[in-house]
């Protein structure tokens, strides 16, 4: 298997193992700041594992890196903390698609706080999605849900959104340094976060619910992590653009075959804009690409 192939199957794996995050989170039945703290800690240790065998805890970790790394955990664990709290009060599947604006409010961060530049037909995408969110805030929860539940619950999305946008810009100040590290150190930082708020004389005494916190920390958190992270190295951003949109995909379907979630009409439309908004920006590649091949068709 070659290093694009090899990256496909990674990403496809990542992107498919983290639209089922939900499922676990809302199975478990444990409170949110305690699915993460534990979620935190499991992940910690398997990424250290990690870590210590690819042997750059000692090379690469500087006081620069672990600032920088440090802030970018802060916004990584409320993000986590945000979006699981969405779950409850929205659905997976309004959460998720509220939360895929993620692209667009980093694109707004880069051009106010990094001076980059972006074409009309990003800024068009945005449009659309932004209206996607307008169009899920203004038709209402459906299926019985308090409204002011289910706004609270887009509002939690929606700032998730932007703390995983926030995580991303401080982690592009890290450029060279391993991304196991830093998702080591970040999910370290949420375990000293949220250890003092989490109630350990209570533990759950299910063992299925301990099964579902370890699978959430070692596999969702370690494993997704290397597998992501190690794609990303060996993939065009173009390939890891589309193969991200698994991610709602797989989130939604699974919000609808085992919880039976349904849509109201406008909250699919809504939900379809913003999906159809982020594939149409990370298609661009694509198109871009496609338009350099065969321009020198073109000129023959």
């Amino acid at each position: 298997m070659n290093g694009q192939a090899r990256g496909t199957a990674e990403m496809a794996a990542a992107m498919t193992l983290a639209g089922t995050i939900g499922w676990f989170v809302v199975v478990c039945g444990r409170p949110v700041l305690e699915v993460v703290f534990w979620r935190c800690l499991f992940g910690a240790g398997t990424l250290l594992a990690v870590c210590a065998a690819m042997g750059v805890l000692r090379n690469h970790l500087t006081r620069r890196v672990l600032l920088l790394s440090v802030l970018g955990g802060v916004a990584i664990v409320l993000n986590w903390l945000l979006l699981f709290g969405a779950y409850a009060r929205t659905s997976i599947s309004i959460a998720t698609a509220v939360y895929n604006t993620q692209p667009f409010i980093l694109v707004c961060l880069g051009a106010l706080f990094l001076g980059e530049r972006h074409t009309l037909d990003r800024f068009a995408w945005l449009a659309l999605a932004f209206g996607g969110l307008l169009l899920i805030v203004q038709v209402g929860p459906g299926m019985g849900m308090p409204g002011h539940a289910y706004l609270i619950g887009v509002a939690m999305a929606f700032a998730a959104a932007l703390c995983w946008a926030i995580a991303a810009l401080v982690t592009k100040r890290l450029a060279g340094t391993p991304p196991h590290l830093i998702a080591l150190i970040q999910v370290c930082v949420g375990v000293l976060m949220l250890a003092p708020f989490t109630d350990f004389s209570h533990p759950s005494a299910q063992l299925s619910t301990w099964g579902l916190l370890v699978v959430l920390g070692v596999v969702h958190t370690g494993l997704v992590y290397v597998l992501m992270y190690d794609a990303i190295h060996r993939l065009p951003t173009h390939l890891q653009g589309a193969l991200s949109f698994l991610y709602p995909v797989v989130a939604i379907a699974v919000d609808v075959l085992a919880f039976g979630r349904r849509f109201e009409p406008g909250q699919m439309l809504g939900a379809g804009a913003i999906l159809v908004a982020v594939a149409g920006m990370n298609g661009q590649g694509v198109w871009r690409r496609a338009r350099k091949a065969l321009s020198p068709a073109r000129d023959a």
